[in-house]
């Protein structure tokens, strides 16, 4: 029997040749296959039994999987491996996301509730929560016996626990923010033992974080503010590490332990006990990307006015006005949505912004149908980014010059100047495109180029830097690449970056997935389940093999 492995399936109501519901495609997409959504709500309900699939909006669209009115979870997997990228799931009163003893990789997407829980997992995994935002349920995220990594996630007005992780689970939490909780901000229980790294928890109904039940979680370099409860309650015969956490404006004790607790707590800065600071940290994950000399560098030249103007002002000195508005100038791929994250992590460790969210937009998040449509929805995108990075990629198509409904994208530009003025030192505008077309966004109002601070140019990565980025892609996934592989690697991209639509990162992303396509009908061809090793092993012929199935850029 013959296997269809890298197959995409298009949902498109009313397009001929794709599937109108979701569902249907799912029934007949064969494991391995991606469903690409177009645009649009779909009121569905999925389940998913020991399938490999992966749900993707089509070209960034805005998808919505509504099942507020069901009485079962939204999407529900059992075994097998879900992968959601880029969706909104809205549930009622059951669970948005369920994953039951299944791989789940969640990145991308908005979740909401009602009543039940927003993402629930339970079993082994590994899972893989990434850029996701949790509003509005009764629990944020339930994690129970399950390993995997949750980073820069963001879970606000919840009407219980924000993060719940029990029974034995031991996940690496990172870079999190948990706010607006009826009861904790985060619930470790029964013999759980996460790893709690540079997590913001605020405002809690009880306490910011509670151990229980034999738990051994180490929690470093987060903090808790604003808890009605105490910062940090470690429980009877727990034990783990509470490192360098910051905990402010609880109820006393701001860390009550158990005269039965072992857990082991280090109150010294982080700068002492790991030579760095949270700030100092960002800036080593920075540096810690493959290339963009010159932008880490104008980035650290931002940092250490900003640092400078506060420890002038701390010492009555005068201090001139900084804007922190920005223009990121280059090619897709080049990673600028990384680096404008990091940048409003970054101002909120210098006490700029109060909390460094960071929100990307395009043409169709800000352009209304009508004028007057136009500065009302622009204002309300600027309004709820207050306090964080509002990042508007290839913002040149607002402008007159880039022809298609030029006037109302301009009454968003104009919009864009008032506001940008009015809140200078409450958010960080990020207006990003390719260079030649951001000088004609900038000539589209008198007073949109006095607002940003400066240019950030981000050139095109070399080969040899994407095979770096291809080995950090292997390595994160868990794989081990044919050394031998290098020099074809190197080749292929050099042959492909002359092209009119390369896309640098994003076309090693892409890559990348074929490579993983190719050894999966490799491995499935071998007639038995492979070993470990074998799972990890990437051939210079999977490589070889995806080169080939990959296009040229057009």
């Amino acid at each position: 029997m013959t296997t269809t492995t890298g197959r995409t399936v298009l949902v498109a109501p009313g397009r001929h040749g794709a599937y109108a519901t979701i569902g249907d495609a799912v029934l007949d997409a064969p494991d391995g296959a991606c469903v690409s959504i177009a645009e649009g709500t779909y009121a569905e309900t999925l389940e998913f039994v020991g399938r490999e699939l992966t749900l993707r909006a089509a070209d960034d669209a805005e998808v919505v999987l509504d099942g507020t009115g069901a009485d079962v979870p939204v999407l529900l997997a059992r075994g097998g491996g879900l992968a959601v990228h880029g969706l909104t799931v809205r549930a009622g009163d059951t669970a948005a996301v369920q994953a039951e003893n299944a791989e789940l990789t969640l990145t991308g997407s908005t979740v909401t509730a009602e009543r039940g829980p927003a993402v629930t997992v339970r079993g082994p995994g590994p899972l893989t929560i990434r850029d996701v935002t949790i509003t509005g349920a009764e629990h944020g995220l339930v994690l129970e016996g399950t390993s995997g990594v949750v980073e820069n996630v963001t879970i606000d007005n919840v009407a219980a626990d924000g993060l719940i992780v029990g029974l034995g689970a031991d996940p690496v939490l990172r870079s999190c923010t948990v706010s607006g909780c009826g009861q904790r901000g985060l619930y470790v229980y029964q013999h759980a033992r996460p790893t709690v790294e540079n997590c913001r928890i605020s405002r809690t109904g009880q306490a910011g974080i509670v151990v229980a039940h034999r738990s051994e979680p180490v929690l470093r370099r987060t903090s808790v503010r604003d808890a009605r409860g105490v910062g940090i309650d470690v429980g009877p015969n727990c034990g783990g590490l509470i490192e360098a956490c910051d905990v402010g404006n609880t109820a006393e004790p701001a860390i009550r332990l158990d005269a039965a607790a072992t857990a082991e707590v280090v109150t010294e800065p982080a700068s002492v006990l790991s030579g760095s600071s949270p700030l100092d940290a960002l800036l080593t994950d920075l540096d810690g990307m493959v290339g963009l000399p010159g932008v880490k560098a104008e980035v650290r030249s931002l940092v250490d006015e900003i640092q400078v103007n506060s420890w002038r002002s701390r010492a009555g000195l005068s201090t001139g006005a900084l804007s922190h508005h920005l223009i990121f100038a280059g090619a897709p791929g080049t990673g600028k949505t990384t680096v404008a994250r990091t940048y409003g992590k970054l101002l909120r460790e210098l006490g700029v912004l109060p909390k460094g969210g960071f929100r990307e937009v395009s043409r169709r998040d800000l352009v209304g149908q009508y004028i007057g449509h136009t500065a009302e929805k622009t204002a309300v995108v600027f309004e709820e980014s207050l306090g964080g990075v509002l990042f508007i990629d290839e913002a040149y198509t607002l402008s007159r010059q880039s022809g298609s409904g030029g006037d109302f994208g301009q009454e968003a530009i104009d919009t864009l100047v008032k506001l940008m003025e009015d809140h200078r030192e409450e958010i960080a505008v990020i207006v990003a495109g390719y260079t030649a077309e951001m000088r004609q966004f900038l000539a589209a109002n008198p007073g949109l180029s006095s607002r940003f601070a400066k240019t950030i140019e981000f050139e095109n990565y070399t080969p040899d830097e994407l095979v770096g980025i291809i080995g950090r892609m292997v390595t994160a996934g868990d794989y081990e690449l044919d050394p031998q592989s290098g020099p074809a690697l190197a080749e292929h991209f050099r042959r492909i970056s002359a092209a009119p639509g390369f896309g640098n990162a994003r076309d090693a992303r892409r890559l990348f997935e074929v490579m993983r396509k190719a050894q999966s009908g490799r491995l499935r061809r071998l007639g038995r389940i492979p070993d470990a090793a074998e799972l990890r092993e990437l051939r210079a012929d999977d490589v070889l093999n995806a080169i080939e199935a990959s296009p040229t850029p057009s």
